[in-house]
C-alpha cells in the first residue's frame, strides 16, 4: 500500500471508540475479524493454507479445496519460480474462497527428525528455508492475500509446545533459526507474523518484547500485523506491551473488558492498542477489506490448476536410487503388482491445522491405470496394516435407522436414556465441534450398515470418554479413552481412536456406538466420528499374497510410508522405524522380485534399512492430491526434479538431535548451529542432503567468480533431457553451509552456466551484538548434493 495512505488510515484511527478498537484485536470467533463500520473495516477472514487455503471452518462442513503438495516436497525442488507459482495459486484460491489471510508459510526447521510437523517446514537449512519462503510469500501476496510467516519462533518439535522454554543461544538463533523470517520481513516484505506457543529463553514468544518489538517491529522494520498462535495469548498487560497485535480465536480471550480497563487504568497507553489496530487497518487495506481502498485484482484459478498440481509434485519428487529400472515402458508391462499399505491408503497430505478436504485425491493406482491403459493386469494387495486409524466410515454403508436416510443417526440423551434432541449426521468424516449442553450425560450413534461380505468386520470411535458398541445378538464391547490436560488443539488434531471388532453376516445389521464423554476438560465440546474396515484375512495371509502377485509380476511397485495420524500436529514421532511390518513387506517382496521400484510416501525421513535392494527407491512425499498421477508419472518418464531438503539418516543412532523431549520444560538448543547435515558424522548418513537423481547424467566442468556470483558450467552427459540442481557450499576449515544454489535445464549434450547469486549475509556471521564479515579467502564447493562437490572455487 502507497506510504501516502497511512494518513487516511491514521483519519480512520481516529474516528474508532476504545471498545471498537479493542473489539477488533481479538477475533469475533476462531477464523474472522469484528468488521468497524466507523472504519469502513469488513470483517477480514483466516485461513489455515501451508498445502492450501482451508476456509474459515474446521470439520466434516469444510469445503473442498486445492491440495497442494506439502511444504517438504515444495522445498525438494530447490525452485524459487515453483514456490512463487505455488503462493500465486494459493493466494487465487484464498481470494475466491473470501479470505484475506493465509496462515503460511512455516518457516520452523528440521531441527530434529522426529518433528511432527516436519511435513509442513521447508527444510533444515535456514537459506533453503529462506529462499523458498520469500519466493511462497511474493506469489501469496500478489493475489491481494497476506501471507503469515510462523512460528516466529523456536517452535520447532511439537512435544509440550504450548509451554517448553527454547533455549537457543544469540548467534544461533540469528544465524539459523531467525534467519527465514528476517528474509520474510526484509526481502518479501511479509504481512503477518504469527507467534508461536512456546517461550524462548525464559519468555513465551506472545509476552516476548525484545523478539517482537526491537528485533522484529524495531530493528526488522516489519509494519504488519503479529497474530498470536490460536491460544497462545494468556495474559492482558504482557502481551499487549509486548507487540502482540492479534489474539486469536474469539470472541474470548485475555484482551476484551481486560484491556480496555488496562488503557483505562494507565497499565497500558493507548498509543500501543492504537498501533496494533493501525497494523489492522493496513492489512485490511493490502487485502481489500477496508471500504474506498481498491483491492488488488483477484487473478483466476487457471483451467489447467490440476495440471499444475501435479507438475509441482513431479517437481519435488526425488529419485534416491535407480539400478536402470527406472523409466518404466508401459509397452513392455502386461502384469503390475501394487502392493503396500499406501497403494491402498495413499496419503496425500499430513495431519493437524494444515489439513485440506480436496474434491478428489488421485490414487496410485488411478494413476497407473491412466498410464498403462485397460490391456495391464494391475492387481493391488495392502501385504501389511500399519494404519494406527481406520478410514472414515464409507457414506454408502450406512443409514439412519429411523428414517432411511444415507448417513447416521445422533442422539444427545439424558442420563435416563432420554432423547433431548437428535440429528443426521454425514459419516465420512469427524464431527467437530459437538457442544455438550448440561443436561447431556450421553451420545448415541445409531447405524443400519449394509455389510458386502461376511466375515470380521472392523468399527472405530474417534474421541474421548467411554465407548460402548452394541451389535443385536453380540455381548457389548465396551472401552475407555481419556485425554490429558488442555490442549484442545491435541484433541481435535490428534484424536485418539480405538477399534472394535465383530462378527456379521453380508447384508443389514444395526449397530449403536454409545458415548459418555469425557466431562473434567476445561472446554463443554467434544469430538466423534467412526471408522470402518471390511473383512480381509490374517496378517500373514495378506502379507503371502502380495509377495506371490509380486512375484508373478513383471514388475511390483510398492508404497510404503506413513500417514496423517503419524505425522501431525501436536505429536512427535516416537521413532523413525517405518510402522507396522512396512520394513519386512519391502524385503520379502524385493526378494520375489528384483524388479521392484519402492515408493515412499511421507513428509519426513523414516529409516530404511533396505534402502540397496530395491531396483530403485523413489521419495514422493506428501504430494497433494494429484499425488497418485504424478508418481505414475515419474515412473514412465517424467524427470524426477526433487532434491533432499533435509538429511536421510542411516540408523537412529546416527541422528545428531534425536529427542524433542524438554527436560523440565527446557529445550535446549547446546547444539548450536549444528543440525542437519551439519552435524552428521560420516557413516551416518543414508542419503544426504541436496541428493537426488536424475534419468540423464551430468558432468561438472567448472566454476568461476564473477562479480560476486559463481557461474558453474554442467553438461548433461546422457541421452535425455533432464534438470540438475547446482548447490554451492562455504567450507569453513571442513565444516560446510549452503551458500547458494541453482536450477537449470538441458538437453543431451548440451552445457549450460548456471548463476548462483551469494548473498553478503553468507559470508558473516553474529558476533556479539552485530554482523561481522569473517576473515577470507572463502572456499566454495560446488557440487550434486553436500556429499558431492567436485569443484572448488575461491572467493577473496
Amino acid at each position: 500500500m502507497p506510504s501516502s495512505d497511512e494518513a487516511e488510515l491514521s483519519r480512520r484511527l481516529a474516528a474508532m471508540t476504545l471498545k471498537e478498537k479493542v473489539a477488533l484485536l481479538t477475533g469475533a470467533d476462531a477464523w474472522t475479524l469484528t468488521p468497524v463500520a466507523s472504519a469502513g473495516l469488513a470483517a477480514l477472514a483466516l485461513s489455515d493454507g501451508p498445502v492450501g487455503p482451508r476456509g474459515t471452518s474446521f470439520g466434516g462442513d469444510t469445503p473442498a479445496s486445492l491440495l497442494f503438495p506439502s511444504p517438504t516436497s515444495l522445498a525438494a525442488a530447490w525452485d524459487e519460480e515453483a514456490a512463487r507459482e505455488t503462493g500465486r495459486l494459493m493466494g487465487a484460491r484464498a481470494r475466491e474462497m473470501g479470505i484475506h489471510v493465509l496462515l503460511a508459510p512455516t518457516v520452523n526447521l528440521h531441527r530434529s527428525p522426529l518433528g511432527g510437523r516436519h511435513f509442513e517446514c521447508y527444510s533444515e537449512d535456514p537459506l533453503l528455508t529462506a529462499r523458498v519462503a520469500v519466493a511462497f510469500i511474493r506469489g501469496v501476496q500478489s493475489a491481494g492475500v497476506a501471507a503469515t510467516v510462523k512460528h516466529f519462533v523456536g517452535n520447532d518439535s511439537e512435544t509440550e509446545r504450548m509451554t517448553y522454554d527454547a533455549r537457543i543461544g544469540e548467534a544461533t538463533l540469528r544465524e539459523v533459526y531467525l534467519a527465514p523470517f528476517e528474509a520474510a520481513v526484509r526481502e518479501a516484505g511479509v504481512w503477518a507474523v504469527m507467534a508461536a506457543y512456546n517461550s524462548v529463553n525464559g519468555r513465551t514468544m506472545t509476552e516476548n518484547h525484545r523478539l517482537l518489538t526491537d528485533v522484529l517491529k524495531g530493528e526488522w522494520g516489519f509494519d504488519g500485523v503479529v497474530v498470536s498462535d490460536w491460544t497462545a495469548a494468556r495474559s492482558t498487560e504482557a502481551t499487549a506491551l509486548a507487540g502482540l497485535d492479534l489474539a486469536m480465536p474469539g470472541p474470548d480471550g485475555p484482551w476484551g473488558d481486560a484491556l480496555v480497563a488496562a488503557v483505562e487504568d494507565g497499565r497500558v497507553p493507548m498509543a500501543a492498542v492504537d498501533d496494533k489496530v493501525l497494523r489492522i487497518l493496513r492489512l485490511a487495506a493490502r487485502t481489500g477489506a477496508l471500504d474506498g481502498v481498491a483491492a488488488v485484482p483477484a487473478p483466476a484459478v487457471p483451467d489447467d490448476v490440476r495440471d499444475r498440481l501435479r507438475a509441482l509434485a513431479i517437481g519435488g519428487s526425488v529419485l534416491l536410487r535407480n539400478d536402470g529400472l527406472l523409466p518404466l515402458r508401459a509397452t513392455e508391462l502386461r502384469r503390475v503388482a501394487l502392493i503396500g499399505p499406501n497403494a491402498v491408503r495413499f496419503a496425500a497430505q499430513g495431519g493437524g491445522s494444515a489439513h485440506v478436504t480436496p474434491e478428489h485425491v488421485v490414487t496410485p493406482l488411478e494413476g497407473l491405470r491412466r498410464v498403462l491403459g485397460e490391456e495391464a493386469e494391475i492387481t493391488v494387495h495392502a501385504g501389511v496394516f500399519p494404519h494406527a486409524k481406520l478410514l472414515p466410515l464409507p457414506a454408502g454403508l450406512a443409514a439412519d435407522p429411523e428414517t432411511g436416510q444415507p448417513g447416521v443417526r445422533l442422539e444427545y440423551r439424558t442420563a435416563g436414556g432420554g432423547v433431548v434432541t437428535a440429528e443426521h449426521r454425514d459419516p465420512a468424516t469427524w464431527w467437530f465441534p459437538i457442544v455438550l449442553a448440561e443436561e447431556v450425560t450421553e451420545l448415541a450413534v445409531r447405524a443400519r450398515l449394509t455389510l458386502t461380505e461376511s466375515g470380521l468386520h472392523r468399527l472405530s470411535v474417534l474421541g474421548t470418554g467411554q465407548h460402548t458398541l452394541r451389535v443385536p445378538g453380540q455381548d457389548d464391547q465396551v472401552h475407555e479413552q481419556l485425554q490429558d490436560g488442555d490442549d484442545i488443539g491435541a484433541l481435535l488434531l490428534s484424536p485418539p481412536s480405538h477399534t472394535f471388532a465383530f462378527t456379521a453376516d453380508a447384508g443389514q445389521v444395526d449397530v449403536e456406538v454409545l458415548i459418555s464423554p469425557q466431562r473434567n476438560l476445561p472446554y463443554p465440546v467434544t469430538l466423534v466420528g467412526l471408522g470402518y474396515a471390511p473383512p480381509r484375512g490374517t496378517d500373514e495371509e495378506e502379507l503371502a499374497a502380495a509377495v506371490e502377485a509380486a512375484r508373478a509380476a513383471d514388475v511390483a511397485i510398492v508404497l510404503v510410508g506413513s500417514d496423517a495420524d503419524t505425522e501431525t500436529e501436536s505429536l512427535d514421532r516416537a521413532g523413525l522405524a517405518l510402522p507396522g511390518r512396512q520394513d519386512e513387506l519391502v524385503r520379502q517382496v524385493c526378494a520375489a522380485n528384483p524388479r521392484t521400484v519402492v515408493v515412499v510416501n511421507a513428509g519426513a525421513p523414516w529409516l530404511m534399512p533396505w534402502a540397496r535392494e530395491p531396483g530403485a527407491l523413489l521419495w514422493s512425499w506428501f504430494p497433494g492430491q494429484e499425488g497418485g498421477a504424478a508418481v505414475a508419472d515419474v515412473l514412465f518418464g517424467a524427470e524426477p526434479g526433487g532434491r533432499l531438503p533435509t538429511t536421510f539418516p542411516a540408523t537412529e543412532s546416527g541422528v545428531p538431535i534425536l529427542s524433542t523431549q524438554p527436560v523440565d520444560g527446557v529445550l535446549d538448543y547446546a547444539e548450536g548451529d549444528r543440525i542437519g547435515y551439519r552435524a552428521y558424522r560420516p557413516g551416518s548418513v543414508l542419503f544426504p542432503f541436496g541428493h537426488g537423481l536424475s534419468y540423464t547424467t551430468w558432468e561438472y566442468l567448472r566454476a568461476v567468480v564473477v562479480d560476486g556470483a559463481v557461474e558453474v558450467t554442467v553438461r548433461n552427459a546422457g541421452d535425455r533431457p533432464g534438470r540438475e540442481v547446482v548447490q554451492a557450499y562455504l567450507d569453513e576449515g571442513g565444516e560446510l553451509r549452503l551458500a547458494g544454489f541453482a536450477a537449470l535445464e538441458a538437453a543431451p549434450g548440451q552445457s549450460v552456466t548456471a548463476r548462483i547469486d551469494l548473498a553478503p549475509r553468507t559470508l558473516s556471521r553474529w558476533a556479539g551484538d552485530g554482523w561481522a564479515r569473517t576473515d577470507g579467502p572463502y572456499v566454495l564447493r560446488i557440487g550434486r548434493s553436500s556429499a558431492d562437490l567436485p569443484l572448488t572455487c575461491t572467493i577473496d
